[in-house]
């Protein structure tokens, strides 16, 4: 399916005034960064990358997306003839997906001609931007999980499309299964899930509901204890599998209380290996609440999805270089409050005992990691980074990234951002 009518009208407007004015052509850099950390946050997590490769992969202008533009005269005929024949051919590099970045990190660095790159601006951002959004509010969950498994389970609370963006945002950043299907199918996440409520309400008695889900999935299913009384729901469970159940599933009330009172219940019916899962609108502050809580795996939904209270990362796409007769020219807005360097910019992050101390942003490349990596050369793509590989090796890049943090980085309260941000 085409990406291309992803897009702001203004995109293709700036390109029909570029075609008429001799400059479209001109080799342009545009980079994309956040001025700054949401208030408070110590670090972000770059998600999304690999679905920005492939909707450039797919950003095409067919019949269909061409017939839509003239009958809606949103651009002239000339453009609508260069835009039939629309083939990114530039170079992109950026960082890692499941790297981390901090203000002003030149997390993506796109190269071409200001006709090919410009209109690239909007579904570059779009997915960016949501993506590293949930995968940061996801790291912070997992760092307070004390390595308990994390579930995501927001589909319901999002857009059907940006659910499965969800999933697979989640994932990188360290939760070990989704709810979601459609991301299950495309990215090999494992995915889980057993009753509702509403299983249960519709036999005519909690005992009846349990055998039959019993029936139909054995003692490796998880019962939902809550929908009536806890204490009542748990004896029944464990009566009804010998001891066996695999998991018991709470999801309103005082979880911690509950917690502890199930599992006093469960170890004294000799239910030992029992596990208790836990849902009802947690987010990293629940979670870490709950350490203490004998607790062995979270269901996250709403708080997820909607990026823990930053519903986005704040990225922008701006242009910090052209070229102006075989010689670059650095270019940067100057607009109070919304200002950025010019220039294109090479970042690496320098280490210390393999923690990370600065990170380095210079025209040239600086000692330390290099952060920045090719994904797409003269208009081919490194399928490296997309599709199931793509986010197994995102995620396994993130391990590395976020292991390399300073103590006390982890820390859910305000505070500086973990890593310093030096240009050079």
């Amino acid at each position: 399916m085409s990406s291309a009518l992803n897009t702001d009208r203004y995109e293709l407007t700036m390109l029909q005034a570029a075609l008429r004015s001799g400059k479209s052509e001109r080799t342009c850099v545009f980079e994309v960064f956040t001025r700054q950390l949401p208030a408070g946050r110590r670090y972000g997590v770059v998600a999304g990358t690999g679905r920005v490769l492939e909707a450039i992969q797919n950003f095409r202008f067919g019949d269909e997306e061409l017939a839509y533009l003239s009958a809606n005269q949103v651009v002239d005929s000339q453009t609508l003839k260069w835009l039939e024949n629309y083939r990114f051919s530039g170079n992109l590099s950026g960082y890692q997906e499941g790297e981390l970045y901090f203000g002003h990190s030149p997390i993506l660095t796109v190269e071409g001609t200001f006709a090919e790159a410009v209109i690239l601006e909007t579904v570059i951002l779009s997915i960016l931007n949501y993506d590293s959004a949930v995968a940061s509010a996801a790291a912070r969950m997992k760092s307070v999980s004390a390595d308990r498994r994390l579930i995501e389970m927001g589909s319901r609370r999002a857009h059907e499309s940006a659910a499965v963006a969800a999933a697979r945002a989640a994932y990188i950043a360290g939760f070990d299964a989704t709810s979601n299907l459609a991301a299950g199918s495309k990215y090999g996440i494992e995915t889980t899930g057993t009753s509702a409520h509403a299983f249960t309400l519709l036999h005519d008695n909690e005992e009846q509901a349990f055998r039959a889900q019993l029936a139909s999935m054995g003692n490796e299913t998880t019962l939902l204890v809550d929908t009536y009384d806890v204490k009542k729901a748990v004896e029944t469970a464990v009566r009804l599998t010998d001891g066996k159940i695999r998991a018991v599933r709470l999801d309103s009330g005082d979880l911690a209380t509950s917690a502890v009172e199930v599992r006093k219940q469960l170890d004294e019916l000799g239910a030992t290996e029992t596990k208790i899962t836990v849902t009802s609108d947690l987010d990293e502050y629940t979670i870490a609440a709950l350490a203490i809580a004998p607790i062995d795996s979270y269901g996250v939904g709403t708080s997820l999805v909607t990026g823990s209270g930053f519903p986005t990362a704040g990225f922008v796409y701006k242009l910090v270089a052209h070229s102006d007769n075989g010689d670059w020219v650095d270019v940067a807005k100057t607009s109070k409050l919304k200002t950025n360097r010019g220039g294109r910019k090479f970042a690496s992050r320098l280490l210390e005992s393999s923690v990370a101390k600065t990170e380095l942003i210079s025209s040239e490349l600086q000692a330390g990691r290099a952060l920045q990596v090719a994904m797409i050369s003269n208009g081919e793509i490194n399928t490296d980074f997309v599709g199931k590989a793509g986010v197994q090796k995102a995620r396994d890049h993130h391990r590395l990234a976020i292991g390399e943090l300073p103590a006390g980085a982890l820390r859910l309260s305000k505070g500086d951002a973990a890593v310093a941000v030096e240009f050079i």
